[in-house]
């Protein structure tokens, strides 16, 4: 059955009038999880995953050095650093470029905002929402590539410093307590290779060199190897380069250098939304000073699932104001789902992106390091490799320290960024909850589906009872699908189910199937039972396993499997957080009857006999379970079904 409605026992009639809707995944990214040690081919002796740094104070550290200059890495370069960020005069800086003119007098930092900005909008792939189309300095197009989200910011820094020569490195601390810097010189500690990483310079080929008429003439250089590699955790399929590509085949795409791609495989399986977050790596932005290329990141918990996304458009609005449009990736990878001003401005609002409040151990957002950032740009100061900020954006720095001014950027949001009705409010909520619930039609054990979900309708509450005089409850009859109590949300690391990233469309079908039976079962006695949450019981998840082998789809059901790093992995019984909204029971307390059902103007028709015929008009007509439809003319459409809260909700 669809699934996508609350109405689901609705006569087959009515599911032939409105279709069925093809649906594709979306959602909030988890944070990515490193390999515990090494690459899913090589072991390169990592000892991962890395640790973020806390807070630093004393001007974020951006004075702290990392590796000599003068360091030898011609064996474990991966590009020369031949440009420095701030340049505006010397050659390179004057040449005309992918989204800038000759001479046009901006440092690189500035040209990455430009060439984020420039990148068009454009259908995603095989899915339902718009993504970009990026671009390169060799006038070559190619769909965004399916990544995670800390990923996807991290890809397009990488990508953007190898292309124009500019130095970058991030850095984290290995479980070793060993402080490691993978950058444009290679993995490496302030003095050496790190542990067994690749000799990039001399593994890998590098064509940067060849000029545009050979390209011509001798086509794009490939790496065979590199085009076979995907990333760790998989789901980075990415057939719009080729039939059966993979991260490594997009990476040998886009660059020349194909050290870069072997470098990227190895930097996005290590470093994630977290080390985003630290100070090291990112320092805090002032909302007035936003612009493209900047990142967003939301921080509920210390350890854990977390959400980065990329600001894509900036505009200036006539009365004063900005409308800033967000991208993002997600997990399980997808490519970077374009968001709507509205959309965008609740996450720039969002008191997770490092404002007031705090989460349900006691831990204030603003500590957690969320919040709007800027990738640090590195520096040669005194003779070492440094991360710091742009002379010019110095002024636009907040210490990660300083929490009241930290704590009110969200605030500052609510009136730097455009007016919103209360209409577009409810609409970009609803928006949100129903990318969550796609999200979970493909992914069901997707926890941070769940969390999304919930967390918009705690503000769908809110706007509703503020702006519509509508409580909970009513918002629950209006809002609430079936599917929401069967993936009802469950405490992160409380639960096993949410380390298991690799559940499927068909699972979601069989759990909403099994509940629904269920509900028929209790609907013949007059009853209504709770539905039974898609979750580990018993330490697994017998009763949907049942049901599955019982409906002939045993070889559809996949055993639990931790695919990210789980130290709940031996929970029992996983922890489901009740929401604040009514429950399935309440709304259905009449049972069998969709909510809000009431007799209309053709009772009594509760039975075949006596149902009337659905060429007459059909205004005021409410469908009820009982009601069966008979005679409907076959040119009856969509818009002439009834427009009533009750018959709206059974056929959305």
């Amino acid at each position: 059955m669809d699934g996508k409605h609350r109405g689901w026992r609705q006569t087959l009639v009515l599911h032939l009038l409105v279709g069925l809707v093809a649906l594709f995944a979306t959602g909030c990214a988890d944070e990515s999880d490193a390999p515990a040690g090494g690459d899913v081919e090589d072991d390169y002796g990592i000892d991962g995953p890395f640790e973020v740094d806390g807070p630093n104070g004393k001007g974020d550290d951006a004075g702290v050095p990392g590796p000599k200059v003068s360091t030898y890495t011609g064996d474990t370069q991966v590009w020369t650093a031949r440009n420095a960020w701030e340049d505006t005069d010397t050659a390179a800086a004057r040449a005309a470029g992918i989204a800038w003119p000759a001479d046009s007098g901006l440092t690189w930092d500035e040209k990455y905002a430009a060439w984020m900005a420039s990148m068009e909008r454009t259908d995603g792939h095989d899915t339902y929402f718009e993504t970009f189309t990026l671009t390169t300095p060799w006038d070559k197009e190619v769909p965004a590539p399916k990544l995670e989200c800390a990923e996807m910011a991290i890809f397009l820094r990488v990508t953007f410093a190898a292309w124009y020569e500019l130095p970058f490195y991030m850095t984290a601390v290995d479980g070793e307590g060993t402080r490691v810097y993978f950058g444009h010189f290679g993995a490496r500690t302030v003095s050496k290779r790190y542990k067994n990483t690749p000799k990039f310079a001399q593994y890998y080929a590098d064509y940067s060199s060849w000029s545009a008429a050979k390209l011509q003439s001798e086509g794009w250089p490939r790496d065979e190897k590199l085009r076979g590699r995907g990333l760790y955790g998989g789901g980075d399929d990415m057939p719009f380069i080729e039939e059966g590509a993979k991260a490594g085949a997009y990476f040998d795409e886009i660059h020349l250098n194909k050290r870069v791609g072997h470098f990227l495989r190895l930097l996005l399986g290590y470093f994630g939304s977290a080390h985003l977050a630290g100070s090291r790596n990112t320092y805090n932005l002032a909302p007035e000073a936003v612009r493209e290329g900047d990142v967003l990141v939301e921080r509920w918990q210390r350890r854990g699932i977390g959400h980065t996304l990329v600001v894509k458009s900036v505009e200036a609005l006539p009365d004063g104001g900005l409308e800033a449009q967000l991208v993002s990736g997600s997990m399980p990878r997808r490519q970077p789902k374009w968001e709507s001003g509205v959309a965008s401005k609740n996450y720039f609002t969002d008191d997770r992106t490092g404002g007031e409040g705090s989460n349900s151990s006691g831990e204030e957002y603003v500590k957690l390091g969320g919040g709007l950032k800027r990738f640090r740009v590195t520096k040669n100061i005194n003779g070492y490799w440094t991360n710091t900020w742009m002379a010019v954006d110095e002024a636009s720095w907040i210490s990660d320290t300083d929490f009241t001014a930290l704590a009110a950027r969200p605030g500052r949001f609510e009136t730097l960024l455009g007016e919103v009705t209360p209409e577009q409010k409810r609409g970009a909520l609803l928006e949100v909850i129903e990318d969550a619930r796609n999200h979970l039609r493909q992914y069901p054990a997707s926890c941070s589906a769940r969390i999304k979900r919930e967390d918009a309708f705690e503000k769908l509450y809110s706007l509703m009872a503020s702006e519509f005089d509508t409580d909970e409850a009513a918002t629950d009859a209006e809002y609430r699908l079936f599917e929401d109590y069967v993936f009802q949300r469950l405490e992160y690391q409380e639960s096993k189910t949410c380390c298991w990233n690799s559940s499927t469309a068909a699972m979601h079908q069989i759990a909403v199937e099994y509940n629904q039976s269920l509900q028929e079962e209790a609907a013949t006695q007059m009853m209504c039972v709770e539905p039974v949450v898609f979750k580990a019981s018993n330490g697994g998840y017998q009763v949907f396993a049942d049901y599955a082998a019982a409906t002939d789809r045993g070889h559809l059901w996949k055993p639990w499997s931790a695919d990210e790093t789980c130290p709940q992995a031996e929970t029992t019984d996983d922890v489901v957080v009740a929401h604040q909204g009514a429950s399935w029971c309440d709304l259905e307390a009449d049972p069998g009857a969709p909510v809000g059902c009431a007799p209309d103007a053709y009772e009594d028709n509760d039975d075949r006999a006596s149902a009337t015929s659905g060429q007459l008009s059909l205004n005021d007509l409410m469908v009820h379970d009982q009601d069966p439809v008979t005679g409907l003319h076959e040119d009856v459409g969509i818009e002439h079904l009834p427009q009533s809260r009750s018959a709206d909700r059974g056929l959305r």
